[in-house]
């Protein structure tokens, strides 16, 4: 959807037909929800499907809107106007999806992050392992919404908040559509998406499929995916609606490993590994329930199953990246490489009711729920693979780990709009964690056989409170303060190594979300959102050496250090034809998302340090034409620089650490419409800027991890 809106994009809903009155039809009653917005970036109405979102920091992205590559899904274009997010770029490397975070967290993998499809998680465990290895293509996304830490009591207690991605939805007024999409690209990149969807009488379904290839940037960064998404739905009345979804991705990486410093100087293009791949295979089945018994109360209930599984096959990744991965010429022959293995279950439920009532003469909301999770999991891994180059599992003897891990959440939670005045909220919130968490197996180190059998149970209570004042109908002062905690995951209950010991005492770390701001629109020219924040990390869990009493240097993981992130979020966009003359069809637009980020040690080993993977700056300026038929966007991306980790070290023969450099990237996209086609074109990183985002000490390194120089793509859409 192109354009720039006065009041927002409408989803109608509610309409439930004519009732005949003499000669004349009277229309029921006719519900409008919808976003503020100008260009496709707004914000969350006060309630939206029995979820609060009143004096929370929160975004809402129409990707119709957008000149982007989403055949790619290219992060930093699709998601770039979120203000201060840290976006890891690293898809021609091995990473199947992009990591993001917010205010300084680690955006590896988006950890920090609670990761939702249609409002279930996707991740491969909502706590104990949830990391992000599959993202729905954005060709099939309408909307992204995102809220920041405080959306820690409807969702879940991730510092970084929650990011969901809302898949398209059958169209309404025909049994039948069909759209298709080519893209090709730089890199031989090839890009394939084909939906369909339609509505027959009481029931409607959607569904696409997706296929992606590319040589990749580096040497061995091939890849393909194949993803696949299908919803049915029955209404049974105008109150009752039940469906069932099922989303399924299949890929294969080929990983081209990490560089050292003076090897991304020499040529960012180089490849370490040629032997090393990735195969990941998702399934998430979801079935749901809508009910509203009256027009002031909703209820839903959701149920998904993820069963999936990610396989590694690498060479031992000891020595870091100047290991070269060589033929020894002792044995005419590579060394073997290293498999590793894991599955991955969960099953997630959520009951959710609102109910809308009277308290003075002011109507008040009321919402809450409950979730239960359980997740089980199995990690295999140091098994002898073979001297081959291909992708194959197959290991001589038995596992160097093996290891099973379960989390069992229950999750009560509740929150009440209290409408003070018309235009003044308070909104108090309480949610409440139980979690039961097991480690299980073994793991090899040198001739020594270390068991693991762990058992933990922890209980979180969790408050938050948000105000909104409502100086005019388009804007709102807006506060609010959330606890949050990031549970013990699973890599911090196994063991790792006979010279080294676990805290008894590990607590998982916590602390709190406290945000600040003034957001609106000015008619049909200008958005903003302008916000102070302050995130305290306390308990944060990491390894520190020790000496014991016969001078001998030990590993210990424990809690070291309490970290404190504040700064600034600011978007701002201005249509300048919007402004000149309202009734425009076409429109200028010109906007900036802007954070300053002060993210630091407060204690410990480090106190004083700036956090690892925080930038100070992150700027991102764009101008946006729109008219009927074309439209054209340029982006500056401009990040500041980081560390690689806490001690700040600018290099290090650790992998990790080192130097992260400040990068500018630019984009200019475009899209032409004729009738029912559209050109889309586009180059990414015009500069061809030399750039990395990440260090790792493994996986898919160890070192720099480049990201994607200059490339180029065109792709022609039809909808039928």
């Amino acid at each position: 959807m192109k354009g720039f809106i006065t009041t927002g994009l409408l989803i109608l809903s509610g309409l439930t037909g004519f009732a005949q009155q003499d000669s004349a039809r009277t229309l029921k009653h006719v519900t409008i929800t919808g976003y503020r917005t100008v260009n496709g970036v707004g914000h969350m109405m006060d309630v939206k499907e029995g979820i609060i979102y009143a004096g929370k920091k929160n975004e809402v992205i129409i990707t119709d809107s957008l000149d982007a590559n989403k055949a790619i899904n290219n992060t930093r274009q699709i998601l770039g106007r979120i203000p201060g997010l840290n976006i890891v770029e690293t898809e021609s490397s091995g990473f199947t999806a992009n990591g993001i975070a917010t205010r300084g967290l680690n955006p590896t993998q988006s950890i920090e992050m609670n990761t939702r499809q249609n409002g279930y998680n996707i991740s491969s465990d909502i706590y104990g392992y949830n990391e992000a290895y599959y993202l729905p293509p954005m060709e099939a996304v309408n909307r992204i919404e995102m809220v920041r830490g405080a959306a820690s009591l409807q969702f879940g207690s991730q510092f970084g908040g929650l990011v969901n991605y809302v898949i398209k939805n059958a169209p309404t007024d025909k049994p039948a559509e069909f759209n298709t999409s080519f893209t090709v690209g730089s890199y031989g990149l090839f890009n394939s998406f084909n939906s369909f969807g339609g509505t027959y009488k009481k029931w409607s379904y959607y569904g696409f499929l997706q296929y992606r290839n590319m040589q990749g940037y580096r040497a061995n960064s091939d890849q393909w995916q194949f993803s696949g998404f299908g919803k049915v739905q029955y209404a049974a009345s105008d109150k009752v609606k039940v469906g069932v979804e099922y989303s399924l991705l299949r890929n294969q990486v080929h990983m081209p490993g990490g560089l050292t410093d003076s090897m991304f100087q020499a040529n960012p293009k180089t490849s370490t590994r040629a032997r090393n791949w990735l195969k990941s295979p998702w399934n998430i089945v979801t079935a749901y329930l809508d009910y509203s018994p009256s027009e002031r109360t909703t209820i839903s209930l959701k149920s998904s199953y993820l069963f999936s599984n990610r396989s590694l096959v690498w060479r031992n990744e000891d020595g870091g990246p100047e290991a070269l991965d060589v033929i020894d010429p002792a044995t005419n022959a590579f060394v073997p490489r290293e498999v590793s293995t894991e599955d991955m279950h969960n099953t997630t439920t959520e009951f959710r009711i609102s109910h809308r009532y009277a308290l003075g003469n002011n109507e008040s909301v009321l919402a809450g729920g409950l979730r239960y999770s359980y997740a089980w999991f199995n990690r295999k891994g140091g098994g002898e693979g073979t001297t081959g180059s291909d992708f194959d599992l197959h290991i001589n003897g038995d596992w160097g780990y093996n290891l099973d891990f379960t989390t069992t959440n229950i999750a009560p939670f509740v929150e009440n709009i209290f409408k003070v005045a018309d235009n003044f909220t308070v909104t108090p919130g309480f949610r409440f964690e139980y979690l039961h968490s097991t480690a299980k197996g073994y793991k090899v180190d040198g001739l020594d056989k270390m068991v693991a059998d762990q058992s933990r149970n922890r209980y979180f209570p969790l408050f938050g409170l948000g105000l909104e004042y409502k100086p005019t109908h388009n804007t709102s002062l807006y506060g609010n303060i959330s606890q949050a905690y990031r549970p013990i995951d699973y890599s911090q209950l196994e063991p790792f190594g006979v010279t080294s010991k676990i805290d008894p005492n590990l607590k998982d770390a916590s602390g709190f979300n406290a945000d600040l701001g003034y957001r609106g629109t000015v008619k049909n020219f200008l958005n903003f959102d302008i916000s102070g924040f302050y995130l305290a990390y306390n308990n944060r869990i990491g390894v520190v050496l020790k000496t014991d009493n016969q001078g001998n240097q030990y590993s210990y993981r424990t809690n070291i250090a309490n970290s404190v992130h504040k700064g600034i979020e600011s978007y701002i966009e201005f249509n300048l034809l919007k402004y000149l003359n309202p009734a425009s069809k076409n429109g200028i637009s010109i906007f900036n998302s802007l954070a300053f980020i002060d993210a630091k040690y407060t204690s410990g080993e480090f106190n004083g340090k700036r956090v690892e993977a925080s930038a100070k700056i992150i700027n991102r300026l764009g101008i946006i034409y729109s008219s009927p038929r074309f439209s054209g966007t340029f982006q500056f991306n401009r990040t500041g620089d980081a560390y690689g980790d806490a001690s700040n070290v600018v290099s290090s023969s650790d992998p990790i650490a080192g130097y992260i450099p400040a990068y500018t990237v630019l984009d200019v996209s475009a899209t032409y419409k004729i009738c029912n086609y559209a050109i889309k074109a586009g180059i990414n990183n015009l500069a061809d800027k030399a750039y990395f985002t990440r260090r790792t000490d493994e996986y898919p390194g160890p070192g720099i991890i480049p990201a994607i120089g200059r490339s180029f793509y065109i792709g022609v859409a039809v909808k039928l």
